[in-house]
């Protein structure tokens, strides 16, 4: 599918998005090895999480799904247990997720069966390494391809052990899968960090009855005596999807949107960080606590940005927003640069190759880096024919590059959306009025 976009007279509206990706994540997974049962409203209506869901089922995991609102799926799901997942007949796909493979890795690490799970292309060619070493420190028998570095993976699960580790790199899924294998090691593992990252597994758990140490960048685990309890979670609206819309209406001309229900927790918001560091008329309304996590709705208006420098500790608080702050840069007084971010390169596209590329051939004047991007604002963006890569984050950016472009923007393979946020081009057509969709 193809998508064209041009820029409206105006955008305007409140737009609800889709239930936190990392959140639905953790809340099918705990709750899948939980006792009892759970209700998780809101889940992400995403293919990722869904590809959690299915593995789930796989391993034995009741988990009913009620769609009583387009693009708001509940889950009804009945924990397992600590012992009680089951070895699946067949192999275990997670689609496009590195958080579906990663996390459950961790956990089937410790299961007495014989797993293996696989992906789609670009997911097979994403680093496995990182989390295939610390779980062989701690016992677990798990090969990949490609010397160990990359999925397939074939796990044959057992008994570990704990361990200390210094992760190499903040993240959060490297650091949740060793956590959910912790559960089931012989003694306390800790695990430190070298920024903070997500801590979305951290809060859940403890919500749920597990024994966590925070202290820092260090967090340390004790194995688990019984298993997490079943926990009801709402899931709030993800941030990195309302990111899309907070930079859309800072760029455009005449723009005024809410963005309802967000997620605010602090090792997510270096969005608003940054945004804010670049001048945005941004403003946090109604903010609250839901189930441990921070919520509120953020209004924006159309401002006049100017560039800022994204660097060190800010990275893991925003990686997933960088390709849409690239588009804002370009509509930015000054230059931006954004450094310490090489792990764009092993996402769903080399996202710092792909940004650079499409963006430029939308008439901005930007550069790659080993690690990052320069941005030198402000540019004229003109309309063309320019392509996702079949990577979400990028289709996303790309239309919200658009509504500040001169002309007509064609987005290739826009279906990719689908990924985290199927309704994407249904909200940008409530805001603005203007879309055209053909199916190839």
């Amino acid at each position: 599918m193809n998508v064209a976009v041009k820029s409206p007279p105006g955008l305007a509206g409140e737009i609800v998005p889709p239930g936190d990706k990392s959140i639905s994540h953790r809340a099918a997974i705990f709750n899948g090895i939980g006792s009892g049962s759970a209700l998780v409203t809101n889940f992400s209506p995403g293919a990722d999480c869904f590809s959690t869901v299915e593995c789930l089922r796989m391993l034995g995991v009741k988990i009913e799904v009620e769609e009583k609102r387009k693009f708001c799926p509940s889950l009804n799901i009945e924990g397992r247990g600590k012992q009680g997942l089951r070895e699946p007949a067949d192999i275990l796909n997670a689609g496009n997720s590195g958080t579906t493979m990663r996390l459950l890795s961790g956990l089937l690490a410790a299961q007495p069966f014989f797993f293996v799970i696989t992906g789609d292309e670009s997911l097979r060619s994403r680093p496995m390494g990182r989390i295939i070493k610390p779980l062989r420190l701690m016992g677990a028998r798990i090969w990949g391809r490609d010397n160990d570095s990359l999925a397939p993976l074939a796990i044959k699960g057992g008994h570990l052990k704990s361990i200390r580790y210094d992760l190499p790199v903040a993240s959060a899924q490297l650091k949740s899968a060793l956590i959910l294998a912790a559960l089931y090691a012989d003694g306390v593992t800790t695990l430190r960090e070298p920024a903070s990252s997500r801590d979305h597994t951290e809060s859940m758990l403890a919500a749920m009855g597990v024994r966590l140490d925070r202290q820092g960048l260090q967090v340390s685990v004790s194995p688990m005596s019984r298993p997490p309890a079943c926990h009801d979670i709402s899931v709030p609206g993800d941030i990195s999807s309302g990111a899309f819309w907070l930079v859309a209406a800072l760029i455009h001309p005449n723009a005024n949107v809410k963005v309802k229900n967000c997620g605010l927790n602090p090792t997510r918001t270096g969005i608003i960080d940054v945004l804010k560091s670049m001048g945005a008329s941004l403003d946090i309304l109604d903010e609250r606590d839901e189930g441990g996590e921070k919520v509120g709705d953020i209004v924006v208006k159309s401002s006049r940005l100017k560039s800022t420098t994204v660097e060190g500790e800010m990275i893991p608080r925003l990686i997933d927003e960088l390709p849409v702050i690239a588009v804002a840069a370009t509509q930015a007084e000054g230059t931006t640069v954004i450094r310490n971010a090489e792990e764009l390169r092993v996402k769903e596209s080399d996202r710092i190759e792909t940004t650079v590329r499409e963006l430029s051939r939308m008439g901005a004047s930007i550069e790659a880096l080993p690690d990052g991007m320069v941005i030198k604002g402000r540019s004229a963006l003109k309309g063309g024919l320019v392509d996702s890569h079949k990577d979400h984050r990028l289709a996303m950016s790309l239309a919200v590059a658009a509504l500040a472009a001169r002309g007509e923007t064609t987005i290739d393979n826009s279906d990719c959306v689908d990924i985290s946020y199927p309704s994407f081009w249904e909200h940008l057509g409530m805001l603005s009025g203007l879309i055209n969709q053909n199916a190839k």
